[in-house]
């Protein structure tokens, strides 16, 4: 009975995760309503990338602290937090739409505020399903990370269904929605309990599986048990605080628990509990021990990116290799993955915050007796097919990475060169694409190798730089974006801006078609020949360091 009820808990929870991450990918969804928005203030399109950017800015570069924070509170305090933040970011947009006027510091401010909510809600989102469901981790958070992905889809079909052609409308359903999603979910995200049929159980040393099995052990002390619930019930209080026990990884082939060394002279215990566990099959875990604070991989990296990619690293080299801090910022790899990262994002966002500009020009060059309604529905329909093209790559890159990695024998890497050429083709449709009835082949190829790029971005970080850090690495990783999308965004502005006529009455318009941006994609058609290079680079340099590795432990083999 207790199982069952538990059961239906978590799925309701799963629920509640998915709901919240429908709300959290909104930024995607600028281009539907930043064209609307910047002529009723007057914006330059300059002024209007500032905005966006601004979006992007707090959804990429908070995501180490949001982590440290959702494992020290748990993920409900995110969750209340990152509504507010989206509603209070979303609602002064649609103040200043219907007053035609605010400032663009504060706008850049309240941008913000959506991109670092979102980041907040989703961040618990993801951990919450994960924790939820430590066997079926893989299906629990691709219901999240779809709804994430999905989540300009919804909206921008939801207003053109709802709101045709209204943009303060819009705008107010992205305020009321947001917010009511994320707080509404926030009273069923929960992390439960598990029983000792659903708990965790020890992989025995030998037998078929992974040559470098993991199993649990809790390190808590005989005290810490006395006064800690026992039954496999619901706590007595909510999971959320400190939690008296910490969980490590011992590696059947390794001497070093993770996060500290492993003292064999120095307690019996210690050395009891290792034998202990490789004598015994299945031990299982006290139901309780697996809260809100829990790691997902380790006691040092449980940010969402962690479980991202449990099902498909390389789990040998992944669990050998632990480099993080100053150490990560010294590898070469780094500086490599760091520069591919933000060369293809860069390119990738500069599409997704000017998709709306590109259908205007072409549309207002094309035929000048569009209206505004019909315009907003092109915006809302190219938004659409971004996000469904980076659905689609996100879904793609997994299994192609996997089959990559276990068929072919290859490296993860040639998944991004495969993203390099998506974007390559895609700038040269923008290039050459004048009829807006072709304009779907650059949003929909620019969503697919954004898609392609996100999908499998942390599980490359995880294999070479070891999944253990993958939470600081990961947060270190997603600043390169915030970088390079303000110069090929800002860039854009400054080409679109030179091809505008401002009115009489202060309005500003390009009715050049293609002109009023093409150089802007000549810069990332380069930027993507200088991202492909790079790609290949890796893949060699990666090849030749796991020849000499695979050299030097045979050497010490023998």
């Amino acid at each position: 009975m207790l199982d069952r009820q538990l059961h239906r808990a978590r799925v309701v929870s799963s629920v509640a995760a998915t709901i919240i991450s429908l709300a959290c990918g909104t930024n995607y969804v600028y281009s539907a309503w930043a064209p609307q928005f910047a002529d009723r203030l007057h914006l330059t399109a300059t002024e209007s990338n500032l905005i966006g950017l601004a979006g992007n800015l707090g959804m990429y570069s908070m995501g180490v602290p949001i982590g440290l924070f959702v494992d020290h509170r748990g993920p409900r305090p995110a969750v209340i937090m990152g509504s507010l933040l989206l509603g209070l970011g979303y609602f002064p947009f649609q103040a200043s739409y219907d007053n035609a006027s605010g400032s663009v510091a504060w706008m850049c401010f309240f941008s913000y505020l959506t991109g670092l909510g979102g980041c907040m809600a989703f961040a618990a989102a993801v951990k919450t399903s994960a924790l939820n469901w430590p066997h079926h981790r893989g299906t629990a958070t691709a219901f999240p990370l779809a709804a994430f992905g999905l989540s300009a889809f919804f909206f921008s079909v939801f207003g053109s269904f709802f709101f045709p052609g209204n943009t303060s409308a819009f705008l107010m359903l992205l305020a009321a929605g947001t917010f009511t999603l994320t707080f509404t979910g926030f009273f069923f995200l929960r992390v439960l309990p598990h029983t000792p049929s659903t708990s965790y159980h020890v992989v025995p040393t030998s037998g078929a599986g992974l040559s470098d099995s993991q199993r649990l052990r809790r390190t808590s002390s005989d005290e810490s048990k006395m006064h800690r619930p026992h039954g496999g019930g619901f706590p007595d209080a909510e999971p959320g605080t400190s939690s008296p026990a910490t969980y490590n990884t011992i590696s059947t082939s390794s001497t070093q628990v993770i996060g500290e060394p492993l003292n064999f002279g120095g307690g019996s215990d210690q050395a009891a509990d290792i034998e202990a566990a490789r004598s015994t099959a299945a031990t299982s875990v006290d139901s309780d021990d697996l809260d809100e604070t829990s790691s997902l991989v380790s006691k040092n990296s449980s940010l969402p990116g962690d479980v991202l990619v449990q099902n498909s690293v390389d789990m040998d080299r992944s669990h050998r290799v632990d480099i993080r801090g100053w150490r990560l910022l010294s590898n070469i790899e780094f500086w490599q993955l760091f520069a591919i990262m933000g060369i293809l994002a860069g390119i990738g966002l500069m599409t997704i915050n000017n998709i709306g500009h590109d259908a205007n020009a072409l549309w207002k060059h094309y035929d000048d007796s569009v209206d505004e309604p019909f315009l907003i529905s092109r915006q809302q329909m190219h938004v659409s097919i971004l996000s469904i093209g980076s659905f689609t790559g996100r879904l793609l890159s997994g299994v192609g990475s996997d089959f990559l990695v276990k068929v072919l024998k290859a490296s993860r890497v040639w998944c991004l060169v495969f993203a390099s050429f998506i974007f390559c083709i895609a700038q040269v449709c923008a290039l050459n694409i004048t009829n807006p009835h072709l304009l779907g082949f650059v949003s929909g190829l620019s969503g697919l190798g954004y898609g392609f790029l996100f999908g499998v971005f942390p599980s490359i970080v995880a294999e070479t730089f070891g999944i253990h850090g993958l939470s600081q690495n990961w947060g270190f990783m997603t600043l390169s974006p915030v970088l390079s999308s303000n110069i090929f965004n800002l860039f854009y502005g400054a080409v679109f801006d030179a091809h505008t006529v401002i009115g009489n009455g202060g309005e500003r318009t390009c009715s050049d078609g293609i002109y009023c941006y093409r150089d802007a994609y000549f810069v990332t058609l380069a930027a993507c020949g200088l991202g492909l290079a790079v790609t290949l680079w890796v893949i060699r340099h990666q090849s030749q360091q796991r020849l000499r590795e695979t050299i030097g432990k045979r050497t010490a083999e023998d």
